[in-house]
């Protein structure tokens, strides 16, 4: 079974994707801060991680980089709640693709 970590603020945001993944044999676990989701992902290995940017405790695109080095396998996409007009931006040389809010469940897995 493949493992997503979801870190956004929003609950209602986290309910939906687990419904949605959760019926695709996905797991799926949530994190509502910077500090929370960091702590998770030194606990156990993710398939995927959706990171939102405007948390509590930081701006989670700040830190995607370095996640994105520490855990190079895991496959991380950005969150957003702007209209972007990129699908992939690059942050300190590392490419990452972005979901914009509200997120179309039918390309969800595409992004995986």
């Amino acid at each position: 079974m493949r493992t997503v970590l979801v870190i956004d603020d929003e609950t209602d945001f986290y309910l939906l994707i687990k419904d949605y993944l959760g019926q695709r044999d996905y797991q799926v676990f949530s994190a509502s801060s910077l500090s929370e989701g960091t702590r998770m992902l030194d606990e156990r290995p993710y398939d995927v991680l959706l990171l939102d940017n405007n948390l509590p405790d930081g701006f989670g695109w700040k830190q995607a980089p370095e996640i994105q080095k520490r855990f190079p396998k895991m496959r991380i996409t950005l969150i957003s709640a702007y209209e972007s007009i990129f699908l992939v931006t690059t942050l300190e040389g590392v490419p990452f693709r972005i979901m914009e809010k509200p997120v179309s469940l039918e390309t969800l897995i595409s992004y995986f």
